[in-house]
């Protein structure tokens, strides 16, 4: 392995050494100016607050969140989860600590408006501590129930994060305490202490392992207890729900982390409804980090391609932030006696309560907790239609939301322990009624409005395309005006407009983007354009003193946008009627901005646009969902009503190889025929796509590397598909290398191992000289059925990923056509590849003497690697 390599492998192996160290650093921080606030019981001054807070967002907040996006990526559900949660929690605390510095009379000039208390002493020494501290204690309070589920989660895996977490927990609680007490900050700084020993010792054990590959230093490696113990899992039910194996990809598990963050929102809503906050704009800024944090849980559900959870935690994490903001212009800027006026002007909840019942309906295919979850959520959205009058809201909805803080409580620990033994350990229900039976469903639904023989097989629809429908949905049917609106109700639709429309729609836009989808990003970024204009113009404006008559940039930039759309249309007629109705009406609606501009605009005309767009993003939100779960058009989008190039003189150009399809015996055949004959193929495995030759044919594996361009020095590795092809030929393995490779075949790792005449024996005779090198040969046993068939018709192939050197690897079978289909024979066309990147590389051959090293790391995280290791190890000692 390269210098360069080596460093690669350092600096992305454990990434809970930068975690631990932010946690250390943020820590000792808030200790030290916990001890100094109590030896001079003095308070800290505006500039000291202000001054630790930026500290603590930078270094606790966003570098911690470094290091659980990359957690995320080694598949680490623990590290992933806990280290972006304790980023929310520091950055919270720190900007709580900004505002309170920013509140002390040493900051606030004259002419400022205190929002607590309009008399502010002229004693230097008064700082307004009990409105900040209010707010502050139900973020809090929310922090220490997750920490505490953390650290129990975490003794299942090593014994060094439980105590910083342990310690976490109980800084918490009593700087919580510390808010109203001076005596609490003393013992919050003794555990911040304790979190700064224990978080320094695990950061050097971690670091020494990443460089090494192996413990040095004891805590990590083995638990406090064994997962297990927590629960038996029910066999059946695990099966039902695909949880007994879960399904290994490039990154985490999402549940967790997006269960975790619908736990701290709805707690401070709960004091805030039970009178215990009396103004939000400390809550506010808790509940927006914290659902910017459930915006990575919907990411990650994005990158494993799961369009259920990717839709889910977005949707949680808008309702947040636009109820947070909703209660800040309600508390801060909004005279208490025209809440119940005010509030019925908030038409938008009516659209996440419809939303919140397709994201029900659509997960009874799920366990009993996911749907009770939904429907909890449902609940919530009823909780808070703008009928209910004030009093009534804020009991309903605070009592709602203190049920929904305990099941997803619930749900984030079953979903982590359950994540972490890849069992369902955690009693979590099971389905209410199977996938095949929910897509027959939805077909006889189908069949009833449209021709249609037999349940289609694939779908176009891509997986952000809900979240659009539903950002442009509550968007518009928010922005829908009437006559005698006022100032303060204007001000009130902003974040209901601008979140939706604006911000979370340039998140649709990135993801698409992600996904490749040109078109796809340029809609949603040009319509949160749009947003962005209409909220600064038509609910914004009185408070930036803008006259739109007096500015012509706005008529301007309304015909801009009209232009711009018209591109738009012609665009959408090529993909689906729903989306170019989407798209005509948004036309009419940008007519409708314009005449304002122009005061001319006949208000009823817009509200039925408005209405319309909803109604029709409704309808493609519940399709364009269902059918990318499914994988098939059971709802109908309509086709396209253009398709270019159809004409008949024009025919699309062939295909430059040979396609087979997996799912047929057929197929199969025809591949392992293509092989045995010398030649080429790209076949699906259960990590990415490989290029495959027959270790028959020595020089249809010379021609491999012509056709990857792959540097010769670089080997090939042999697939076998299964064990039991190695023990028939008795190659000189140990007894520990045996046992190893017992434990992680079949599956995503590929074990390098001492070569010999044994290979001969496997049927590796003529090929003997081109795999692996002259030493050593590397031994896949894939865990896809496909493959296995496929191997089993031909004997070992030599393989390796099919893409051209340096460059992606290929996870779907059109990826491996387009790239390299000019260049070999045929492809066994099999979908979506089930990992993102290739197996992990772990080099055995001085196994007995100086343990494993791994040379790469892939699908499979080198920790749970070395954890086999370690537990075969012992088990044969």
């Amino acid at each position: 392995m390269s210098s360069s390599e080596g460093f690669a492998a350092v600096f992305y192996s454990e990434p809970g050494v930068l975690g631990l160290l932010a946690n250390v650093i943020s820590a000792f921080l808030v200790a030290l100016q916990n001890f100094a606030q109590v030896n001079t019981n003095i308070l800290a001054s505006g500039t000291e607050n202000i001054l630790a807070g930026v500290h603590l967002v930078l270094i606790g907040g966003v570098t911690q969140l470094v290091a659980g996006l990359m957690s995320f990526r080694k598949y680490d559900h623990l590290g992933g989860t806990a280290f972006i949660a304790f980023s929310a929690l520091w950055s919270s605390f720190g900007a709580t600590r900004i505002i309170l510095g920013a509140n002390s009379p040493l900051n606030v000039t004259s002419n400022a408006v205190d929002l607590q208390n309009t008399s502010v002493a002229n004693d230097s020494s008064y700082v307004p501590l009990p409105p900040i501290s209010e707010s502050a204690v139900a973020g809090l309070v929310a922090y220490i129930s997750v920490a505490f589920t953390l650290s129990f989660c975490s003794a299942t895996a090593n014994y060094i994060m439980p105590f910083v977490f342990g310690a976490i927990t109980l800084t918490l609680i009593f700087e919580a305490v510390g808010l109203f007490s001076q005596w609490a900050l003393i013992l919050s700084g003794i555990f911040e202490l304790v979190i700064t020993v224990f978080g320094l010792y695990g950061a050097i054990a971690l670091l020494l392992k990443g460089v090494t590959q192996r413990y040095i230093l004891p805590g990590f490696g083995n638990s406090l207890f064994n997962v297990l113990l927590l629960g038996t899992a029910n066999t059946s039910s695990a099966k039902a729900n695909g949880e007994e194996k879960k399904k290994n990809t490039k990154y985490a598990e999402p549940m967790a982390l997006g269960n975790l963050c619908s736990v701290i929102s709805p707690f401070i809503f709960a004091f805030y409804c039970f009178g215990y906050i009396k103004t939000f704009y400390v809550g506010a800024v808790w509940v927006s980090i914290n659902s910017i944090t459930q915006l990575y849980a919907s990411y990650y559900g994005y990158l494993r391609n799961d369009v259920y959870f990717a839709t889910k935690y977005c949707v949680h994490s808008m309702y947040w932030l636009v109820k947070s903001w909703e209660e800040f212009i309600l508390s801060v800027l909004i005279n208490v006696n025209n809440l119940d006026s005010s509030r019925a002007r908030m038409t938008g909840d009516w659209f996440f309560m419809v939303t919140s019942l397709i994201i029900l309906l659509l997960s009874l295919n799920r366990n009993k907790l996911e749907i009770i979850h939904n429907g909890f959520f449902v609940l919530l959205t009823i909780s808070t239609i703008p009928q209910i009058n004030t009093v009534s809201y804020y009991r309903f909805f605070g009592a709602v939301c203190s049920m929904y803080t305990a099941l997803s409580l619930y749900a984030t620990f079953s979903s982590l322990i359950n994540s972490i033994a890849e069992k369902a350990l955690i009693p979590i229900g099971t389905e209410m009624l199977s996938s095949k039976s929910f897509q027959n469903v939805l077909f006889a639904l189908k069949q009833r409005f449209s021709k249609a023989d037999e349940l289609p097989v694939f779908t176009s629809v891509q997986l952000p395309d809900a979240l659009f429908y539903i950002c442009n949905g509550l968007a518009a049917l928010s922005a829908i005006q009437s006559a005698n609106m006022d100032q303060a109700q204007a001000h009130l639709t902003i974040p209901w407009v601008l979140i939706p429309g604006t911000l979370i729609q340039l998140y649709v836009s990135r993801i698409q983007v992600r996904g490749g989808r040109r078109f796809g990003s340029v809609l949603p970024f040009c319509y949160a354009a749009i947003w962005a204009t209409w909220t600064w113009l038509r609910f914004a404006g009185h408070l930036l003193n803008i006259d739109p008559n007096s500015d012509g940039g706005f008529t301007a930039g309304a015909i801009a946008f009209l232009i711009v759309n018209i591109f738009l249309v012609i665009l959408a007629i090529h993909v689906d009627v729903v989306l170019l109705l989407v798209t005509v009406i948004m036309e009419v609606i940008i007519i409708c901005f314009l005449l304002f501009t122009l005061e001319q605009l006949p208000l009823p005309l817009e509200g039925v646009m408005l209405a319309l767009i909803s109604f029709v993003c409704v309808y493609g939100t519940t399709a364009s969902f269902a059918n990318h779960m499914f994988g098939k058009q059971l709802i109908p989008l309509g086709g396209p009503l253009f398709r270019a190039g159809t004409n008949k003189k024009k025919d699309q150009a062939p295909l430059p190889c040979s396609i087979a399809s997996s799912r047929k015996t057929s197929g199969l055949q025809t591949i392992a025929k293509i092989l045995d004959s010398g030649r080429v193929c790209g076949i699906p495995t259960d990590t990415v796509y490989a290029l495959a030759a027959s270790c028959k044919h020595p020089e249809a594996i010379k021609g491999i590397y012509n056709i990857k361009e792959r540097p010769t020095e670089k080997p090939i590795c042999i697939c076998i598909s299964s064990l039991d092809q190695l023990s028939a030929v008795h190659p000189p393995f140990s007894p520990l290398l045996w046992e190893f490779m017992n434990h992680v075949y079949p599956g995503g790792m590929s074990c390098i191992v001492k070569k010999g005449e044994w290979l001969k024996k496997l049927g590796i005779g003529a090929a003997y000289d081109h795999v692996g090198t002259k030493e050593s040969i590397m031994i896949r046993v894939p865990d896809h059925t496909v493959t296995a068939h496929l191997v089993n018709m031909t004997g070992p192939l030599a393989i390796t990923s099919a893409n051209p050197s340096g460059e992606p690897d290929s996870i779907h079978h059109d990826m491996v056509i387009s790239r390299l289909g000019h260049k070999i024979d045929a492809v066994l066309c099999d979908g979506n590849s089930n990992e993102l990147v290739a197996s992990t590389v772990i080099n055995c051959t001085k196994i007995d003497e100086e343990g494993i090293t791994i040379l790469r790391e892939g699908c499979v995280p080198a920790v749970r690697v070395m954890q086999i290791f370690e537990q075969v190890k012992n088990k044969l000692e």
